[in-house]
């Protein structure tokens, strides 16, 4: 499957984003899918995960009560709705999918197709 993210830009603290993954060569129904984000000079970091079916999703303690993930499978596209942003947030953000099982699977090795990034930046 070949994901490509969009919606990143420029917000202010305290404002929303919505960023979405579109996937084309694969359904995503197929997959496991999870948002991790990097910010410079920095490791890559989960944020958020949903499970192939959507019935399961995680999220770092850090975003957790913010940012939601879901999934449409008729627009084969997942999306990570992003409230409430800090400057903390600012990072490079990555979508990626795993076919290993249908769980929301938080850490980064497990995935195996990657969109490239979009950069968020929240101005305080």
């Amino acid at each position: 499957v070949q994901l490509q993210a969009s919606g990143g830009g420029l917000v202010q603290a305290g404002g929303s984003l919505t960023l979405s993954c579109g996937a084309s060569g694969d359904t995503i129904s197929n997959y496991g899918m999870g948002w991790f984000r990097q910010a410079a000079g920095k490791e890559r970091e989960f944020v958020a995960a949903i499970s192939r079916r959507g019935g399961s999703t995680n999220y770092a303690d850090s975003v957790k009560g913010r940012f939601t993930i879901s999934r449409d499978s008729a627009q084969n596209t997942v999306y990570l709705q992003m409230n409430s942003l800090k400057p903390e947030d600012t990072a490079v953000y990555y979508c990626a999918a795993h076919d290993l099982s249908g769980r929301a699977l938080t850490s980064s090795s497990w995935y195996d197709s990657w969109g490239q990034g979009t950069l968020v930046t929240v101005s305080s």
